[in-house]
C-alpha cells in the first residue's frame, strides 16, 4: 500500500473547535470529546453491575459525545482480572445493552473496547483458573516495577498454535458482531499496553520465527487478521477503531516503532485490513513521537495512515502520568506566563494548540472525567475553575 498523507491546513480556532461535529461513517458526533476506556472492574462473573448505565449516562449529560467502554474480554480465559467485564454470553451482553441504551437515550454514542489479555493474564487467574495463558511466545515480562526497569522476563506457557490464533481471531469477530447486534455505534479493538495483540507487535514478547514473527510487518499480521475478520463480520459501514501504544504496563518506556518509517509499517496493513480510526494511547498527549520532529504519535499516525485519530494522555490533570506536577506546570507556563489565564488548565491549551495544528480529530479524557462527569460542559462554558482535581478516591465507586 502506498503511504497515505493527510494534508492539514487548519484555520485558527479557539477551544470552541473541540465542540464542532465529527462524522465517521454512521458515527455522527456532536463534538470532539471522548470518554477514554478506563478499566473500572466492577463486573461480577463477567457481567457489569447496573450502575454502569448511569455512570456512562452522566458523562453524556455532561457533554461528552462518545463513550468508549472499558476493556472487555472476548472469551473464557482472555481476561487478566476476574472483575473485568465480558463481551460475550447472553447475560453479559444484556447488561451491556442497558448501558448502550442509556447512552443513546441521553444523546450520546457508545463504542465498546474488545480485548484479550494474552500473557498479561497470570496462570491460575479466576474464574477460569485451569485454562492456560496464551501469547505469541512462551515469554512474559511482568508489570512495571519503578525500582527495576526494564523488568526481566520469565518463561511460561507455550507459543500460540495456528489453531489458537485462528480461534482468537474468530472470538474478536464474534464480539464485534455482538456489539453491532446490541446497538453499539462501532467497536474498538484493544491492541495496546502489553496485551495480546500488542505482545505480537513487541519484539521483547514476540520470539516467533514463523509468519507472525520477525520483521514488523509480520508482527502486525495477527492484528491485521483480527481487523479483517471484524470487518467481514460487521460489514463496510460499521466503524472499527484500533487502539495501539508505544508504552506497556510492563515497561513505560517501551517502543514498538522508532521512526516514521516504522510507524508506516505498523499502520498500513491495519488500514488495508479495514481500520477506520486509530486511538493512539500515550502517557502525555503533547510529547513529540520521534527525535527531530514536533509531531505527536497521533499526528504521525494520522499523516501516514490517512485516517482520523484519537489522542489521549494526561488531559487537564494536575499530575500527569509519570510527571511531577511542578515540572509540568513550569514547562508549559514559562513561554507565555505573562499572558496565560492561570485559572485555565495548562494542558487544555496544548489540546487546543495541537487540535488546531491537525494532530488529532478527537481528544479522549480519562481520569479527569472520573472526577468531572461534566468535564465537556465545563470546558465548553469556560468554567475551568470548577474542574475538580483527580483523586484516586473516585476509583472506589461508579459515580
Amino acid at each position: 500500500m502506498a503511504t497515505r498523507i493527510i494534508e492539514t491546513h487548519p484555520d485558527h480556532i479557539s477551544a470552541s473547535g473541540l465542540f464542532t461535529p465529527f462524522t465517521l461513517k454512521s458515527l455522527e458526533l456532536p463534538n470532539r470529546i471522548v470518554m477514554a476506556p478506563m478499566g473500572r472492574c466492577f463486573a461480577e462473573q463477567g457481567v457489569i453491575v447496573p450502575g454502569y448505565a448511569d455512570y456512562y449516562r452522566r458523562r453524556v449529560e455532561g457533554g461528552t459525545g462518545l463513550i468508549l467502554g472499558e476493556a472487555s474480554s472476548i472469551a473464557d480465559g482472555a481476561s487478566s482480572n476476574p472483575t473485568s467485564p465480558d463481551f460475550y454470553g447472553a447475560e453479559a451482553l444484556a447488561a451491556w445493552r442497558l448501558a448502550v441504551d442509556a447512552v443513546h437515550a441521553a444523546g450520546g454514542f457508545f463504542v465498546p473496547q474488545i480485548w484479550h489479555a494474552g500473557l498479561a493474564r497470570a496462570p491460575g487467574t479466576e474464574p477460569y483458573a485451569i485454562m492456560p495463558s496464551i501469547g505469541p511466545s512462551d515469554w512474559y515480562i511482568p508489570n512495571t516495577d519503578e525500582n527495576l526497569r526494564p523488568r526481566p522476563g520469565r518463561s511460561y506457557g507455550a507459543p500460540m498454535t495456528d489453531r489458537q490464533i485462528s480461534d482468537v481471531i474468530d472470538q474478536f469477530a464474534d464480539a464485534a458482531a455482538a456489539a453491532q447486534a446490541i446497538g453499539c455505534d462501532g467497536v474498538e479493538i484493544h491492541a495496546a499496553h502489553g496485551y495480546l495483540i500488542d505482545q505480537f507487535f513487541w519484539t521483547r514478547m514476540n520470539r516467533r520465527a514463523d509468519r507472525y514473527g520477525g520483521i514488523l510487518r509480520n508482527r502486525v499480521r495477527f492484528g491485521a487478521e483480527v481487523v479483517a475478520a471484524v470487518r467481514r463480520r460487521t460489514g463496510p459501514d460499521f466503524p472499527v477503531l484500533f487502539r495501539f501504544s508505544q508504552w506497556k504496563l510492563q515497561d513505560y518506556d517501551a517502543r514498538i516503532v522508532e521512526n516514521p518509517h516504522d510507524l508506516g509499517q505498523l499502520v498500513e496493513p491495519l488500514v488495508d485490513a479495514g481500520v477506520d480510526m486509530f486511538d493512539v494511547s500515550v502517557r502525555r498527549f503533547w510529547e513529540p513521537a520521534f527525535e527531530g520532529s514536533e509531531q505527536t504519535l497521533a499526528g504521525w499516525a494520522r499523516k501516514l495512515s490517512g485516517l482520523p485519530t484519537i489522542s489521549i494522555g494526561s488531559v487537564t490533570l494536575d499530575q500527569p502520568f509519570g510527571v511531577g506536577a511542578d515540572d509540568y506546570v513550569a514547562h508549559f507556563r514559562k513561554k507565555d506566563s505573562s499572558e496565560r489565564d492561570y485559572a485555565r488548565p495548562v494542558s487544555l491549551d496544548r489540546v487546543v494548540e495541537l487540535f488546531e495544528r491537525g494532530e488529532f480529530d478527537l481528544i479522549a479524557v480519562g481520569r479527569a472525567m472520573l472526577s468531572n462527569p461534566d468535564w465537556a460542559n465545563l470546558v465548553r462554558d469556560g468554567r475551568y475553575q470548577d474542574l475538580k482535581p483527580y483523586n484516586r478516591a473516585v476509583l472506589q465507586a461508579l459515580d
